[in-house]
């Protein structure tokens, strides 16, 4: 390379250098400032390189004043493009920023005001998000408006289990605050009655407070096994465990409660097939033995409760439960398994149970990976629990 040609490459560095260190510098002064301030310095840094090299080298080229002059309006020119096209590019990446930015803030800001009230009143739901596609943003705004849509609909469905989790809950302290209150009521009543001697008799007494003191321990029972369960502190003490052999000791645990409501309990199960799941049979026993005796207390004497051992479609070990109980209402079959739900008809004087049996009976059917459901068929309902077969 000739000098001329070494002269004019160390002056283009040089522009182009001067014009780096000062759109470094300018574009550090203003990287809190708004996204279209930060476009414009960075498109108009490479025309000022541009521009200071040519400056520099247009009397290195030996060309007229007119070519200079003609040069530089063509640089100038360009430098005025970019800067409208930063512009308006800076103001609608600017735009859908903010707009995006509003609607986080109208998120947040209605979850965190949407907790609820002193009389426990629901919260506000948020909403369907507007369609921020619709404004024709650039791909990456575009991604993020959408996430924002899919986050929105998450939360709403978060809040809304929230919601009924928390509406769950009250009712439960309700139930059992009622459940815990009346025998306390009634085991005072007994104790002052023994204490000032006007009972003559002590022993029928002191048999209701024994029957008293038994339901208070299985409604306690129930409290700590559910607690288990929402922990999930399940103990599972895997084996085999044949359904057709746990459904006829669950028959004959439930027989002599089934006798006294003068209720018949009638097994159905296969005689070739052990219909064997790998699980705890203690605890298959105990969700088994809530689903009957929920149906034995709901069956009119003189009615039949039905056990169904057998194996579906799909390999799966399936228990069925189908009582006389007349029917549940449409609307009341999506609450049955809830904690401390009871339908108004179930709130009887000789109701010993608290709303937990069949919540139990879900909790434990799901941690051994089943399915449990409920459907009215003719003259009463039919509880159907599926577990996976054990595999050899």
């Amino acid at each position: 390379m000739s000098g001329d040609s070494w002269n004019m490459l160390l002056l283009s560095l040089l522009g182009v250098a001067v014009a780096a260190l000062v759109g470094g510098l300018a574009l550090r002064l203003v990287q809190r400032r708004s996204l279209a301030v930060s476009l414009l310095l960075a498109s108009l840094v490479p025309v000022l390189g541009v521009s200071l090299a040519v400056l520099l080298n247009v009397r290195q080229m030996f060309i007229s004043d007119h070519d200079s002059r003609v040069t530089l309006v063509a640089v100038l020119s360009s430098a005025v493009l970019s800067a409208l096209l930063s512009v308006l590019l800076g103001r609608r990446f600017a735009r859908e920023s903010r707009a995006l930015g509003a609607e986080l803030r109208t998120l947040g800001s209605a979850y965190d005001e949407g907790s609820p009230g002193p009389g426990g009143s629901p919260p506000p739901t948020v909403g369907p998000a507007p369609n921020l596609l619709a404004r024709r943003a650039p791909a990456e705004i575009a991604e993020l408006a959408d996430q924002l849509v899919r986050t929105r609909a998450r939360l709403d469905e978060s809040r809304r289990r929230e919601q009924e989790l928390e509406a769950a809950r009250r009712e439960l302290v309700a139930f059992m605050s009622h459940d815990l209150r009346t025998p306390l009521a009634g085991l005072r009543a007994l104790a002052e009655g023994l204490e000032d001697g006007v009972i003559d008799d002590p022993k029928p007494a002191l048999a209701r407070m024994r029957t008293t003191v038994e339901r208070m321990a299985g409604l306690v029972d129930d409290l700590f096994e559910l607690s288990r369960l929402s922990s999930g502190e399940l103990s599972r003490r895997l084996m085999s465990v044949s359904v057709t052999e746990l459904v006829d000791e669950v028959a004959a645990l439930v027989d002599d409660h089934a006798r006294s409501r003068e209720v018949r309990v009638d097994v159905d199960t296969p005689e070739d097939d052990r219909l064997v799941v790998l699980g705890d049979s203690d605890e298959l026993s105990r969700a088994l033995t809530n689903l009957v005796a929920n149906a034995v207390r709901h069956t009119p004497r003189g009615g039949t409760v039905r056990l169904i051992a057998y194996r579906g479609p799909d390999g799966r070990v399936r228990a069925a439960v189908v009582d006389e109980c007349g029917g549940i209402a449409q609307a009341d079959l999506p609450r049955l398994f809830e904690v401390g739900w009871r339908g108004a008809a179930d709130r009887t004087p000789d109701d010993g149970g608290a709303g937990l049996g069949l919540a139990i009976a879900r909790g434990v059917v799901e941690a051994h990976e089943g399915t449990i459901d409920v459907a009215n068929v003719p003259g009463g309902c039919r509880f159907e629990l599926s577990l996976p077969a054990e595999r050899r």
